[in-house]
């Protein structure tokens, strides 16, 4: 009986699914809009035009299947975007997160993370049914649509994690820039030398951010409006009192190298009190295991050979 119920449910899926795929190919749904029309004849291409050319990078292994799939993909993802909304929020964390990604590549990221999920829910399912699951199917169908809302939400996630750890690695390099950036100020070099020297001579984050700031001041932008332009991009306290160090030295005249010298100390402070503050909080976490664990079977050790000589000597 559960096999053939099984066998029905995989039979309705897929005609389900040619039915829907029909339904959306229909050519009365799939008339082209105003901007379509218009957009060749005009100089400036619409958003969604933009957002087509941006989605031709594969973003699968399966770039044949991808093409395939990516008119439907490609309005699933306008959808969420919709339906989700906060648009502004996710292009500052991928500017964060230092992501050359569109807001649209991101929501069809969402997308296939929700899929990847939501199959294998399916699989599990479908486990559970082959296994003489007897319970609702309601049940298992809310659990496949709890997987793809909880693949949209981790991929969510993972964008905020990686902001947090890049700022992280751009807080631990801020010394060590700061400190090169003053020892080029002091030996001669102007603000513009400097940050040229140490971009060609560093790697890590914070030096690219510093060569996107000087690629921006070469074009027309003053430095200090690039600086300011970091200083929107990441969260960090440390790089907004860094970018307003750098734009009174330049527009005041102040010694810029013993401003540098002041603000890696303080940073390397606030990463000794961070660290210490670290230290504590697994200090405490790692009282856990060593009660409810260590210690239980320390004392069951202990106890325990007498417990068992006892009881063979007290009839």
């Amino acid at each position: 009986m559960s096999a053939t119920w099984t066998t029905g449910m995989l039979l309705g899926l897929c005609a389900g699914a040619g039915l829907l795929l029909v339904w959306a190919r229909l050519p009365a749904r799939n008339r082209p809009s105003l901007d379509d029309r218009l957009a060749p004849y005009a100089s400036r291409p619409g958003d969604h035009r933009i957002e087509r050319m941006v989605a031709d990078e594969s973003l699968t292994p399966l770039p044949t299947l991808e093409r395939i799939l990516r008119p439907y993909v490609s309005k699933a993802a306008t959808t969420l975007g919709r339906l989700l909304g906060g648009s502004a929020s996710v292009r500052r964390r991928l500017d964060q997160a230092g992501r050359h990604q569109s807001i649209h590549q991101f929501r069809v990221r969402q997308l296939i993370w929700a899929a990847a999920a939501a199959g294998g829910a399916v699989a599990i399912s479908l486990i559970l049914l082959a296994g003489g699951y007897t319970g609702s199917p309601v049940l298992l169908l809310m659990f496949c649509v709890a997987g793809a809302v909880g693949g949209v939400v981790a991929c969510d996630h993972r964008l905020t994690a990686a902001v947090r750890e890049r700022e992280r690695r751009m807080l631990g390099e801020f010394p060590t820039i700061a400190d090169l950036l003053a020892l080029s100020v002091a030996a001669g070099d102007g603000a513009v030398g400097a940050l040229e020297r140490v971009t060609r001579t560093s790697q890590g984050e914070l030096a690219r951010e510093l060569h996107r700031a000087l690629a921006e001041a070469r074009t027309g932008a003053g430095l200090v409006d690039a600086l300011d332009r970091i200083a929107e991009r990441t969260s960090l306290t440390p790089l907004a009192r860094f970018v307003d160090g750098v734009a009174v030295a330049v527009e005041r005249g102040t010694p810029l190298a013993d401003v540098l010298r002041a603000q890696a100390a303080d940073v390397r402070e606030l990463r000794k009190r961070s660290l210490m503050e670290t230290g504590s909080r697994r200090e405490l976490a790692m009282l856990f295991p060593v009660v409810f664990l260590v210690l239980p079977v320390t004392i069951v050790f202990a106890l325990y050979p007498g417990i068992v000589h006892i009881s063979t000597v007290v009839p």
